[in-house]
C-alpha cells in the first residue's frame, strides 16, 4: 500500500482545469487525421445521407461534430463549438470524412490568385483616377 506524500496533493489539477485525459482518449491517441491534413479555414459539410446511427463506434463528439456540419462551417468553428483543441477537431474530422459523413471543401490555393503584376497595374490605375 502507498502512503500518501505530505504536504498538498497535486496542487496543479483543480476544478477549472477540465478533462485532462478526455481529447487523447476521444482520438485513440492520433495526432493527425486519417484522411491527410486539411486547412484551419476549410469548410466542413455533413454529407447529405449522412446518418450517424449507422455508426456505433462514433463518439458523442463525433455525433456533435455531424450535426453542426448540416451548414456549412470551418474547422476553427466547429472546435469553438465544441471546446475543444483544433487538433482534436481535425483527428475527428478526419474520421468522419474516412466513413463518408462528412464532406470537407478547401479554400482555393494561392494558385488562383492574380499575377502580382495585375495587382500593381490595378492600384496605379486606382490611384490616376
Amino acid at each position: 500500500m502507498r502512503a500518501e506524500p505530505p504536504g498538498r496533493p497535486h496542487v496543479w489539477l483543480d476544478d477549472d482545469a477540465g478533462p485532462v485525459v478526455r481529447p487523447y482518449t476521444v482520438t485513440g491517441g492520433r495526432v493527425a487525421p486519417v484522411t491527410g491534413d486539411f486547412d484551419l479555414v476549410a469548410f466542413v459539410l455533413a454529407s447529405p445521407d449522412a446518418e450517424p446511427d449507422d455508426h456505433p463506434h462514433l463518439h458523442p463528439e463525433h455525433r456533435q461534430l455531424v450535426e453542426l456540419a448540416g451548414e456549412p462551417m470551418s474547422v476553427a468553428e466547429l472546435a469553438a463549438h465544441l471546446n475543444l483543441a483544433v487538433g482534436v477537431v481535425r483527428v475527428l474530422v478526419g474520421d468522419l470524412l474516412a466513413g463518408g459523413l462528412v464532406d470537407v471543401h478547401e479554400p482555393p490555393t494561392t494558385a488562383y490568385l492574380p499575377d502580382d503584376n495585375i495587382l500593381k497595374a490595378v492600384a496605379n490605375g486606382l490611384r490616376a483616377l
